[in-house]
């Protein structure tokens, strides 16, 4: 049977990148990892670690098995956490990924309804785009995961379940001299801005909805800096309600555009029912209206 503090230095020399920063992670002294490594190569009979330069590099059955161990690890700190929070939900931690402009909106609201409601329960926030965060919630990094996507939806991932929480509509973006225009379209000629990767895809299908290309100038998935990018007359946008309600320029025209509608949505990983430190936070995600449309 494979030791489990044996995968925490695996797991923490895969994400670190060295012995000496795993050491210093875990409290170990250098031969230690080293010697924790080397049982560990003993008791899986594969070479898992090769040395690489100045620090060491996984090996294709060290990174499967490295893999694995985050999982694992993730899983019974999930369970620490779940023990820790059984009765009344008097202590104990939750862990939450969302994405940018729900951390700056809908989440600390939440957060604030989960302290009242909950107070000797500890909140954790991570920021991650959608992918990330669906990732590490499988991986068992966070309790819950909010998210979104665009129609049509994504398939389902095995073992996630999905809480809608609310839509969160489109504008579009334009600056303070040029008149927002009805549609996209009414733009086709102007330089473009692009958000995440997700966010890119989606404006890519919306403009071909209404039969153009957007040459798209800049990238970039801070929503402060592409309305600043935009009142500086570099381009024009599309951004949801969110990230309008974290931020707003004061020097940026906004009007409401059809097709641009996102699904934000709330996730968790395993079989029903949910911990209570879990359903707790879902409950208050729930309860959480988002904030109004710019």
């Amino acid at each position: 049977m494979l030791d489990i503090q044996r995968l925490r230095v695996l797991d923490a020399v895969a994400r670190l990148g060295s012995v000496t920063a795993a050491a210093r992670e875990l409290n170990y002294s250098q031969p230690s990892v080293s010697h924790h490594l080397a049982r560990l190569e003993a008791e899986t009979g594969a070479r898992l670690v090769q040395r690489a330069g100045r620090g060491v590099r996984l090996t294709e059955a060290g990174r499967v098995l490295a893999d694995r161990a985050a999982e694992i690890i993730g899983r019974l700190d999930s369970a620490a956490a779940e023990l820790a929070a059984h009765v009344g939900l008097r202590a104990g931690r939750v862990r939450l990924a969302a994405f940018p402009s729900a951390l700056g909106t809908v989440v600390p609201a939440a957060a604030v309804r989960l302290s009242r409601a909950h107070p000797g329960l500890d909140l954790s926030l991570a920021e991650a785009e959608p992918p990330q965060a669906l990732a590490m919630l499988r991986a068992g990094q966070v309790d819950v995961a909010v998210a979104f996507h665009y129609d049509p939806p994504e398939p389902a991932q095995d073992g996630v379940r999905v809480t809608p929480l609310f839509d969160d509509p489109g504008f579009l973006v334009t600056p303070p001299e040029v008149p927002p225009g009805a549609t996209p379209a009414a733009h086709a000629g102007a330089k473009w801005i692009a958000g995440c990767d997700r966010c890119r895809g989606h404006l890519l299908d919306l403009c071909a909805g209404e039969g153009f290309a957007p040459a798209i100038a800049f990238t970039t998935d801070d929503y402060v800096a592409v309305q600043a990018m935009v009142a500086a007359g570099l381009g024009v946008t599309v951004l949801p309600g969110l990230a309008l309600s974290a931020h707003r320029h004061p020097e940026v025209r906004v009007g409401p555009i059809t097709g641009s509608t996102r699904r934000v949505f709330a996730a968790t990983y395993g079989e029903p029912p949910e911990p209570p430190a879990t359903a707790a936070l879902l409950s208050a995600l729930v309860q959480t209206a988002p904030p109004p449309s710019p």
